[in-house]
């Protein structure tokens, strides 16, 4: 079974502002979103390095850490790609530019239009949806970010092709994928002299590695039309 937690589905709110905190929440569960809050930095910090949220809103003054320091840590330190909006009352061309630089992917001034700020949300996370979030299937989890899976919580080393090639297909459950679509799919066009045996090989590899940790067989082959990821 899927987890809550998809790829462009949870985003954290770090806001210590009560008032705004409710209203964010109440227009992003309108359109679907799994939301999280935190009323200061360093709850904050803790439920980014918990949850991996597909979007992070923040607020720029915040009780423990602020939210420049937080960014900081977000970006330099964490090394995350998750995106980040920043909501702040600074409205001065310089302190857009600094947040800009800090690592941030929209700068929304106080008071805002909430209905502006969904589709700021939208817009973000349509530029960003390949670099965020988990997909989790039972058992089974892959964080983009990070470039990590994990089988039962345990990290499987998996080589770049073979973590390419997993994500692949726990995006598209029960789809049947062709050898072809699948060099097209997760190989950069240097890489297309790599033929379908090849692929074939690096499908055994990651199966074999995901036997190690788990006894399910997630990826199947389908006779005569390709592979396919299972879940349940």
């Amino acid at each position: 079974m899927v987890s809550t937690n998809l790829i462009g589905k949870t985003v954290l709110i770090i806001e210590d502002d009560p008032n705004i905190r409710h209203l964010v929440k109440i227009y992003l569960q309108k359109e679907g979103y799994e939301v999280l809050e935190a009323e200061d930095g360093q709850v904050g910090k803790r439920m980014i390095q918990q949850y991996d949220p597909c979007l992070v809103i923040l607020d720029l003054i915040l009780p423990e850490i602020s939210g420049e320091e937080l960014c900081h840590w977000l970006r330099e330190e964490f090394e995350s790609l998750i995106p980040v909006i920043m909501l702040s009352a600074k409205a001065s061309e310089k302190q857009r530019i600094k947040g800009f630089k800090l690592g941030a992917d929209d700068y929304v001034v106080k008071p805002f239009s909430p209905a502006e700020l969904m589709v700021r949300i939208e817009a973000v996370l349509r530029r960003t949806a390949s670099r965020c979030g988990r997909i989790s299937f039972t058992g089974l989890t892959v964080k983009p970010v990070k470039g990590e899976a994990l089988v039962n919580g345990e990290i499987l080393d998996l080589t770049n092709f073979e973590f390419k090639l997993l994500h692949m297909f726990m995006q598209h459950p029960e789809q049947i994928f062709t050898r072809e679509q699948i060099l097209n799919h997760i190989y950069d066009q240097q890489e297309k002299a790599v033929t379908e045996r090849t692929i074939d090989v690096h499908i055994k590899n990651l199966r074999d590695k995901l036997k190690e940790k788990a006894p399910k067989d997630y990826i199947q082959t389908v006779r005569g039309m390709g592979y396919k990821f299972a879940p349940s």
